[in-house]
C-alpha cells in the first residue's frame, strides 16, 4: 500500500512539473513580461547557489560523515558526485552573476562551461549509480573515491582557468548549432535513461527510495531545459525557474539517497530484529508463544505487588498418541494437528489467559490471579472439556484426545520454572496412568523421581548383565504339541528384587533404551534357540517382540541378518511381533515387512484387535500369523461380544491364510471354545507361565516327540 501511494505521489509531482515547465516557456515566449532587474535576478541567482551548496553538501556529509560504519557504494558515490557537481554549480551561480571566484572572469561563456558539465557529470553519475545494484564498500574505499574525485575536479577547474578565454561559446547566437543540439538533447537523453534504468532495475517492486530519485531526475531534465534552451540568458522567467527546478531536483536528490541508503536499510534492520524478537518469543509453526515468553509472562502474573492472597495456574496439555499419529501418517500430517490444536485452544482461552508451545506435542495455558484454587481447576477442566475431538487429516476424521497436569501458584512452587515443570510432570504422570485431568502433588514428584533412577538403573544393568530371559511354550490346539516358544525379558534388579516388563518397558521406550535391550533381547533368544537345536532338541520357532523404535530403523533386516549369522540359526526358526500401531504408516510398514520376509523370518502381528488396522492394507501386509489379545480370550465365557471379537478374527484369519494364536489362554473353557473356532494355537497360564531356559528344556523341549496335555 506504501509504494502504490509512492507511485501516485510521484507521477503527480512529475506531471506537475512538466506543466509548469510548459507554462513557463509559453509564458516566457508568447506574453510580454518586463525584464528581471539586475539586482533582482543576481539576488535569486545567488540564493539557488546557497541552496545548490546547502543540499550537495548534505548529500555529501551523508556519504563522508554519518553510518561509515555501513556505507554503501550508491551513498558514497552520490557524495563524490554532488561534491563535484555542487562545487561546479556555485562556481556557475558566481560567474553568471557577476562574481569573480578563484580568479575566473565573471560572464556568460564560463557559466555556460560550468553548467554544462554540472549537468554532464550529474546525468551520467545519476545514470551509473543508481541502475547498478548497491552493495557495502570499505573506509579505503572511501577515502579513494573522495581523493580520486577531489583531484580529477582540480585538474579540470585548473584547465578552465588556464584556457578560459579561448573556450568557445556554448549558448546564444555565437555558439555553433551542433554545440546547442547537443546541449539541448544529450544530456537530457541521459536524464531520460537514468530514468528508464532505474524504473527497468525496479520492475517487480518500485521501492520510495528509487520513486525520489525518479522524480530528482525528471526535475534535473526540466531545470537543464529551461536554463539552457528556453532562455539561455537569463533574461526572463525560464533561467530562474530552471535554476529552481536543478535546486528542487538537489533535493530529491537528498531525500531519495537518504531513503534508499539510510532509511530504508535502517527499516530493513529495524523489521529484522523485529523478526528476530518474534522468533525469539514465538514457536515458528503454530506462531504461538514459546516457553521463553511463557516464563516471562508467568514471572509478571507471580509478582507480589499488589497480588497477596491471589493464584494462577499453570495447564500443560499433551496430545495424547502424538508420536504414532505423526509417525503413521507423515510429518505434515502432524504439523497439521499441532496447528490446529493451537487455534483451538486459542479460541477458547479467555483474554486474560495465553496459550502457548512448550515442546513438541505439548502446549501450556495460564490461568492467572484467582483468589480460590478450586476456581483454577474449575476453569482448567472447562478448557480441556470445550477442545473439539475430531480432526481431519488426510481427509479422514480421527478423535484426538489430550492429557492435562495443573500446578497452581504459590502451593505447589514458589517459582515460575517450579510451577511449569510441576505442570509438566503431572501431565506425564497422567498420561501414564491413562487419566485426563491430574493436578501435581509431592508424590508425582517422588514417582518422576523413581522414573529417573529406574532409567538410570537400566543403563547400568544393561551393562552389568541383570537382564535376563523367560520362555512360554506356543501349543497347538488340535495335536497339544509345543510348536513354538516366546521370549520375554524380565529383570533382576540389584535391589528391587524381579521386575515385570510392565515396570521398566514403558520407561526403556521413552528413553530410548529399548533399542539395546531389544537387540540383546533379540541376539541372547537365537543364541539359546541355537543352543537347543545344537543339543539335538527338535527345531522350534522362537518369538521375539519389536518395538516402535526398533521396527522404525532403516538398518534392522541388516542387524537381524548380523545377528542371525553370528549365532547361526536359520532365519525360519524366528518369528518376529509387531503391534498393530507400528502399520499406521501402511508404505513404510509394508517396505520394511518385505525386507524381512525376504530374510526368511516368520511375521506376526501382536495383540490384534487392540489397534487400529485397516482390514483393507491387512490383506497385503506380508505376515504369518494373527495374536489375538488376552483383553478378548478372557472375555470368551463372559461376555458375547468378547465371543464374538474371537470367531471374526480367527475367520478372517482362515480367509486370509493366516495361523491364528490366542493369548492369555488360563482354563479349559476358554480352551474348548478356541478349539470350536478352529484357532491353531494358544499361549498362556493354562500351558505354562513363563519360565526359564532350563526349566523349558527340561519340562518341554524332552518331551516334544510326545503329546502335550493340558496340565
Amino acid at each position: 500500500m506504501r509504494i502504490r501511494k509512492e507511485e501516485k505521489t510521484t507521477v503527480i509531482q512529475g506531471t506537475l512539473g512538466l506543466l509548469a515547465m510548459l507554462c513557463v516557456v509559453y509564458f516566457s515566449s508568447t506574453m510580454a513580461f518586463p525584464v528581471i532587474s539586475a539586482s533582482v535576478r543576481q539576488a535569486m541567482y545567488l540564493l539557488a547557489g546557497l541552496m545548490y551548496g546547502a543540499v550537495a553538501f548534505a548529500v555529501f556529509a551523508q556519504g563522508w560523515m554519518l553510518f561509515t560504519d555501513k556505507l554503501s557504494r550508491q551513498r558514497l558515490y552520490s557524495a563524490v558526485l554532488f561534491f563535484i557537481v555542487g562545487t561546479l554549480d556555485i562556481l556557475h551561480i558566481a560567474a553568471f552573476t557577476g562574481i569573480s571566484a578563484f580568479g575566473f572572469i565573471p560572464g556568460y561563456t564560463i557559466s555556460a562551461w560550468f553548467i554544462l558539465l554540472s549537468h554532464l557529470v550529474g546525468a551520467a553519475g545519476m545514470l551509473i549509480i543508481f541502475s547498478v545494484p548497491d552493495k557495502q564498500v570499505s573506509a579505503r574505499h572511501k577515502a579513494a573515491a573522495f581523493s580520486g574525485s577531489a583531484i580529477v575536479l582540480f585538474i579540470v577547474i585548473m584547465l578552465l582557468y588556464k584556457y578560459q578565454h579561448q573556450l568557445p561559446h556554448l549558448l546564444g547566437p555565437q555558439a555553433l548549432g551542433s554545440t546547442k543540439q547537443a546541449m539541448w538533447i544529450g544530456i537530457p537523453f541521459l536524464y531520460a535513461l537514468g530514468i528508464f534504468a532505474i524504473l527497468y532495475r525496479h520492475r517487480q517492486e518500485r521501492p520510495p527510495a528509487a520513486l525520489t530519485v525518479v522524480c530528482a531526475l525528471l526535475f534535473m531534465m526540466i531545470g537543464h531545459i529551461l536554463i539552457t534552451a528556453a532562455d539561455p540568458f537569463g533574461i526572463g522567467i525560464a533561467h530562474v525557474a530552471g535554476e529552481w527546478f536543478m535546486g528542487i531536483s538537489y533535493y530529491y536528490v537528498l531525500k531519495g539517497v537518504y531513503r534508499l541508503t539510510i532509511e530504508e536499510p535502517f527499516r530493513g534492520q529495524q523489521l529484522a530484529e523485529a523478526q528476530m524478537m518474534h522468533m525469539a518469543y514465538h514457536d515458528d509453526l503454530t506462531n504461538l508463544p514459546n516457553l521463553r515468553r511463557l516464563k516471562e509472562q508467568l514471572a509478571i502474573h507471580l509478582a507480589p505487588e499488589g497480588k497477596a492472597g491471589l493464584c494462577t495456574g499453570v495447564a500443560v496439555m499433551n496430545i495424547n498418541r502424538f508420536k504414532a499419529i505423526n509417525d503413521s501418517f507423515g510429518y505434515r500430517a502432524g504439523d497439521k494437528l499441532l496447528t490446529e490444536v493451537g487455534e483451538r485452544l486459542s479460541r477458547r482461552c479467555l483474554p486474560e489467559e495465553g496459550v502457548y508451545r512448550m515442546s513438541e506435542d505439548e502446549f501450556a495455558v495460564i490461568i492467572p490471579e484467582y483468589s480460590d484454587p478450586r476456581a483454577i481447576e474449575i476453569r482448567a477442566l472447562q478448557l480441556l472439556k470445550s477442545i473439539h475431538p475430531l480432526v481431519t487429516i488426510e481427509e479422514t476424521e480421527y478423535h484426538i484426545s489430550l492429557s492435562m497436569g495443573l500446578s497452581i501458584y504459590p502451593k505447589d512452587g514458589n517459582s515460575g520454572d517450579q510451577i511449569i515443570q510441576n505442570a509438566d510432570m503431572a501431565v506425564h504422570n497422567g498420561k501414564e496412568q491413562g487419566l485426563e485431568f491430574v493436578r501435581y502433588t509431592a508424590a508425582i514428584k517422588n514417582q518422576t523421581h523413581s522414573r529417573i533412577e529406574l532409567e538410570n538403573d537400566m543403563r547400568k544393568g544393561l551393562e552389568r548383565g541383570e537382564f535376563f530371559l523367560e520362555f512360554q511354550p506356543q501349543v497347538s490346539l488340535n495335536s497339544g504339541r509345543v510348536v513354538g516358544v516366546e521370549a520375554l525379558v524380565r529383570w533382576s534388579h540389584p535391589r528391587k528384587g524381579l521386575l515385570s516388563p510392565g515396570e521398566f518397558i514403558p520407561v526403556a521406550e521413552d528413553s530410548g533404551l529399548i533399542v539395546p535391550l531389544g537387540e540383546w533381547v533379540l541376539r541372547t533368544a537365537c543364541g539359546i534357540n541355537k543352543k537347543w537345536q545344537d543339543e539335538g532338541y527338535d527345531p522350534v520357532c522362537i518369538s521375539v517382540n519389536l518395538s516402535m523404535r526398533q521396527f522404525r530403523q532403516h538398518n534392522l533386516v541388516d542387524k537381524i541378518d548380523g545377528i542371525l549369522r553370528e549365532v547361526g540359526l536359520e532365519a525360519q526358526y524366528l518369528e518376529l511381533e509387531v503391534t498393530e500401531s507400528m502399520t499406521f504408516d501402511i508404505d513404510i510398514a509394508f517396505e520394511q515387512l518385505q525386507r524381512l520376509k525376504r530374510l526368511g523370518v516368520h511375521i506376526s502381528i501382536d495383540d490384534f484387535g487392540t489397534g487400529y488396522s485397516s482390514l483393507y492394507y491387512l490383506k497385503m501386509l506380508p505376515i504369518d500369523r494373527l495374536k489375538i489379545d488376552r483383553s478378548f480370550v478372557k472375555e470368551v465365557m463372559l461376555d458375547g461380544n468378547g465371543a464374538a471379537i474371537v470367531s471374526t478374527i480367527t475367520m478372517m484369519a482362515h480367509h486370509l491364510k493366516l495361523r491364528v494364536t490366542a493369548e492369555g489362554v488360563e482354563n479349559e473353557e476358554q480352551l474348548e471354545f478356541l478349539k470350536l473356532q478352529n484357532c491353531h494355537e494358544g499361549q498362556g497360564y493354562l500351558f505354562s507361565k513363563p519360565v526359564p531356559a532350563g526349566l523349558f528344556e527340561r519340562r518341554f523341549l524332552t518331551r516334544m516327540a510326545l503329546s502335550l496335555q493340558a496340565p
